[in-house]
């Protein structure tokens, strides 16, 4: 859980950096873009290590539940938690949601299944010739202005903080890196890391909806 809980970690970080090119402005974004699909190999090599590492994410959270359950058939009859904070309690609900969203991104702007600006171009100049390369800006760009498409995705990354700011602590914790006197300190950590990841992402429609990225 630790192992593929950092690489999941370690891509969102990967992939915030290069969305935060869109602040950047049209060029640097889609040169970003044009790069990736340039490298198809570098590209694929990272989508199958990506659904690899989700499977096994996925595949660990429902067998370490089902040997959770399986030690107490019975539930308590009054559940008074002391230590576990709600992040902690709710892992397994909100890991979900992320991998739902993360489905629906991609039917949104991988696939281009929910937008009628997917397939958008560009041309440009380059050494004397012509070059037509795909509008992600433009794409993302208009996505954004959908408000009930912004609003799922800040919701989402609320969720995907929670479900951050207690995985980052828990890696620690699995290392066995857990000591009253610096694991509040990693738990703070753990939290500001997440939201700070989250209000980046979050950034991107606030500044679209704003017009400050148009």
């Amino acid at each position: 859980m630790a192992v593929s809980g950092l690489a999941l970690g370690g891509f969102v970080i990967g992939h915030l950096s290069g969305n935060l090119l869109l602040f950047l402005g049209r060029d640097a974004f889609n040169s970003y873009a044009e790069w990736l699909h340039g490298n198809q190999g570098l590209l694929w090599g990272a989508r199958l290590g990506l659904l690899a590492m989700i499977a096994l994410h996925v595949r660990t959270a429902l067998v370490l539940r089902k040997r959770n359950t399986d030690a107490r058939p019975v539930r308590y009859a009054f559940e008074s938690t002391v230590q576990a904070s709600q992040a902690s309690r709710s892992m397994l609900l909100t890991g979900l949601l992320v991998l739902a969203y993360v489905i629906l991104h991609l039917a949104h702007f991988t696939w281009g299944w929910l937008d009628s600006t997917a397939g958008a171009t560009e041309t440009l100049t380059r050494a004397g010739e012509e070059v037509v390369r795909h509008d992600t800006y433009g794409m993302v760009v208009a996505g954004f202005q959908n408000v009930f498409y912004s609003a799922i995705y800040i919701a989402a990354m609320v969720v995907l903080a929670l479900h951050l700011s207690h995985g980052f602590h828990s890696l620690f914790q699995s290392l066995g890196l857990r000591h009253p006197s610096y694991t509040p300190k990693i738990e703070m950590g753990a939290r500001v890391l997440a939201w700070g990841i989250a209000g980046a992402y979050m950034s991107i429609p606030f500044a679209v909806l704003s017009g400050g990225v148009s």
